[in-house]
């Protein structure tokens, strides 16, 4: 499938042939059992390796696997407030905010406005205000307060400058 005259040639063990017409490359990987391989078609003039396809096909994919393996993948929790939310009720959702965060966790803090509610957004922004400064150094504000339809959210993240596992208790208020 190599369209071009000539081709630079680099051998299974990595050593450069030099420059060869495509046929020639081809005959000598047909002798060696090999395929030739165009790995960089850019370069002038392109660059192609004598290998095994299939095996090179497989040491890829395994590659590939591997590295999926060792990424993390983030989850983002979400937590859903009114803007009539009692003060109890806000402490119960930091606690849990601050437990999804020690996991590592992301944490969408949403407050959902219903019918009249919605002329009133700056309770909601108040809320979210006291929401993040409970929830203390346990977590970084990653996107600040922002409208998305019916809902004001924002995006909470955990702190890598804390140490993960520590994660502290929201001292609850007596009335």
């Amino acid at each position: 499938m190599i369209r071009v005259r000539e081709v630079r040639v680099i051998d299974e063990e990595g050593e450069q042939l030099g420059v060869l017409q495509t046929y020639d490359a081809l005959r000598l990987a047909r002798e060696k059992n090999l395929d030739l391989v165009e790995v960089a078609p850019n370069a002038v003039p392109p660059v192609c390796r004598l290998l095994d396809f299939g095996k090179f096909q497989y040491e890829r994919q395994k590659k590939e696997r591997e590295a999926r393996k060792s990424q993390k993948v983030i989850e983002v929790k979400e937590v859903r407030l009114r803007p009539r939310t009692g003060e109890h009720d806000l402490d119960v959702k930091v606690r849990q905010t601050i437990v999804f965060l020690g996991e590592g966790s992301k944490v969408k803090v949403a407050v959902r406005f219903r019918g009249r509610e919605i002329t009133h957004p700056e309770i909601a922004r108040e809320q979210l205000a006291e929401f993040a400064q409970k929830v203390g150094d346990a977590a970084v504000i990653e996107l600040q307060p922002s409208m998305e339809g019916q809902n004001l959210f924002m995006l909470l993240s955990p702190n890598l400058a804390k140490k993960p596992g520590s994660v502290e208790k929201t001292p609850v208020r007596e009335a």
